[in-house]
């Protein structure tokens, strides 16, 4: 009978676990306010590589070329609008996206896919390249 109980005292305490283990998961992606080119469902592990290898090494620039920051906190508002490079970017997005599209025949290209045409293509890490 103490075999019983023993065991019926693991299934009890076991059960409670296994259920809270069921129903835990992991911490919701962040969610990104304001973005009208990019997924609103983006990852921030592929936000990051975006902003850092079509943006930082495209054009040779850092966050505060196309975000504006707080100027008591220094942090960057990345949803704000203020700096005018922001929308240039976005329209360069659509642009880029466009010729892979029509051009190139890419069915759904999305920014950080592994496109023919791309930030780089004429930037070459330079934010203004010669109009040559």
């Amino acid at each position: 009978m103490k075999t019983n109980r023993k065991f019926f005292l693991i299934i009890i305490l076991a059960v409670p676990i296994t259920i809270a283990a069921a129903t835990t998961s992991k911490a919701p992606e962040e969610q990104y306010i304001n973005l009208k080119v990019l997924p609103k469902n983006i990852s921030s592990k592929d936000l990051q590589k975006i902003m850092v290898d079509d943006f930082e090494d495209g054009l040779g620039v850092s966050c505060g070329f196309c975000h504006s920051a707080d100027k008591t906190t220094g942090k960057f508002d990345y949803a704000s609008d203020s700096k005018p490079e922001k929308e240039i970017a976005r329209s360069m997005m659509r642009i880029t996206l466009g010729i892979n599209k029509k051009y190139f025949k890419i069915k759904h290209p999305e920014i950080g896919d592994a496109l023919t045409v791309t930030c780089n293509t004429c930037h070459n890490g330079i934010a203004f390249p010669d109009e040559h």
